[in-house]
């Protein structure tokens, strides 16, 4: 039998692809920095309940990815702006896709999640949420 690491490049660039888009905040800053150049503040209230320690990650992750450039404006008032680049634009197909994917199967999604934990909930292999 074949070694199923062997399956897998070693310097295959995906140990470095923005996987992180998937999360539950990224997609949504990226769609929202689409529109414009936003304060963190206006992120902040137009995404609804993330806490500040996970939303400054994930602005810090996209600016580092390239995703997002981060500006400083001298005050006063000093403000920040974060604002999507050419780079981070050209996820925007990609979380459209995703978007187009989830409204078109949630329903199927959720139905198979509540078959599964309703199965495995009889067994007790499985926490129901």
């Amino acid at each position: 039998m074949t070694d199923p690491a062997a399956r897998f490049d070693p310097v295959c660039p995906s140990g470095i692809a923005p996987i992180r888009i998937g999360d539950k905040w990224t997609a949504m800053v990226i769609s929202l920095l689409a529109q414009e150049p936003m304060r963190y503040s206006t992120i902040r209230a137009q995404i609804g309940p993330v806490t500040a320690k996970v939303l400054t990650t994930a602005l810090r992750d996209l600016e580092r990815d390239g995703f997002v450039a981060r500006t400083e404006h001298p005050g006063p008032p000093r403000s920040v702006h974060y604002a999507l680049t050419e780079l981070g634009r050209t996820l925007l197909p990609a979380i459209a896709l995703a978007v187009r994917w989830a409204h078109d199967h949630l329903g199927a999604m959720l139905d198979a999640q509540e078959a599964y934990d309703r199965e495995h909930a009889r067994q007790g292999r499985v926490d129901l949420r």
